[in-house]
């Protein structure tokens, strides 16, 4: 497995990211190691909270937030996915699977004895996380979910099945904007033949525009050319990009995707799960709109739990939304 880095001088001075930077070195699965970047803010005795971001941010989304949850008198711990941040770059596509970034945060977790964890996890960070809550579930106390979702699609119909094959197929590389058109559509079912916009265009830009899409689904403020050009900075050439363009691809939309029967034990595990869980999704999210129903309604520990629908902050609603969120991770870990 050829690793790519980048150069530490790109981290420089970003807006509102004055944060050290701690390492951890993990088996990679071929005989070689990863080196995984985390943020660790707060008292080191305090309740533990693991934000884990999705695609295609890294830990800098939590910016805002990590002070808000200090100040609160919680431990922030913040990684960044392999191939995202100041984490370790697979140069090659085929590197990168759902599975694989489950076992390398999960030897993260292992490696850095992380107990007692309040999960925070949003896009990619729920799907990867909740995973590794069924997989660790000793070393977490309870579950915070924004924006996210753990696929099972299992009762994908035979016709949406064969659209979305032909469309990864023949089909031209869509542009955002029909991407943002396709996510935005709410037919029953047809959500993996909607997605598939999202993965195709990730996947077919050999120079994915990284910031274009968050700076385009924040809502509630405004980035500034600094911080649209922070969420660029682990990525100074198209090499560096192959985590943000393989993953979206990865998300299991398919009754055969290669994610699905794990996805199945942890839903499995989830449903007896007891652990307190807390929804906190944004009413206006084009990705995972009505997303939180299935967490309320299947996992033991939602029952009774004082659940919020975020007004605004669109997807990456630690943006727009860093004091709300803030405020109900604090005040769920205060109460439970």
């Amino acid at each position: 497995m050829q690793i790519l880095r980048t150069p530490d001088e790109r981290f420089e001075k970003l807006p509102g990211y004055p944060f050290a930077p701690h390492y951890t070195e993990v088996e990679d699965g071929e005989g070689g190691s990863l080196r995984i970047h985390h943020l660790d803010e707060g008292p080191r005795d305090a309740p533990t909270v693991l934000c884990i971001h999705g695609q295609p941010t890294w830990s800098y989304l939590y910016r805002h937030m990590v002070p808000l949850l200090t100040d609160a008198g919680l431990r922030v711990l913040a990684p960044d996915l392999v191939g995202y941040g100041r984490s370790d770059k697979p140069a090659a596509l085929e590197d990168y699977s759902y599975n694989r970034q489950v076992e390398w945060l999960g030897a993260w977790l292992v490696a850095n004895d992380v107990r007692g964890a309040t999960l925070m996890g949003q896009d990619w960070g729920g799907l990867i996380g909740l995973r590794m809550v069924a997989d660790h579930p000793e070393r977490f106390d309870r579950i915070v979910l924004a924006n996210t979702g753990l696929p099972l699609p299992i009762a994908v119909s035979a016709k949406i099945v064969e659209e979305v094959r032909r469309f990864r197929a023949e089909a031209p590389t869509p542009s955002l904007p029909e991407v943002m058109q396709a996510l935005q559509r709410s037919e029953p079912g047809r959500m993996p033949a909607n997605f598939a916009y999202w993965q195709k265009w990730c996947l077919e830009n050999e120079d994915l525009p990284v910031s274009v899409p968050i700076a385009g689904i924040v809502d509630g403020r405004t980035l500034s050319p600094e911080e649209v050009a922070a969420y660029e900075a682990p990525f100074p050439g198209p090499e560096y990009k192959m985590g943000p363009r393989a993953m979206p691809s990865h998300v299991p939309t398919l009754p055969d995707d290669p994610a699905v029967p794990a996805n199945q034990r942890a839903w499995e595990f989830f449903g007896r799960c007891k652990k307190p869980l807390l929804c906190a999704f944004s009413d206006n999210d084009p990705v995972s709109a009505g997303g939180d129903r299935v967490f309320r309604e299947r996992v033991p520990g939602a029952e009774g739990q004082p659940h919020v629908t975020i007004q605004g902050g669109g997807h990456f609603l630690q943006e727009g939304r860093a004091q709300e969120l803030s405020e109900a991770i604090a005040n769920f870990v205060k109460s439970t």
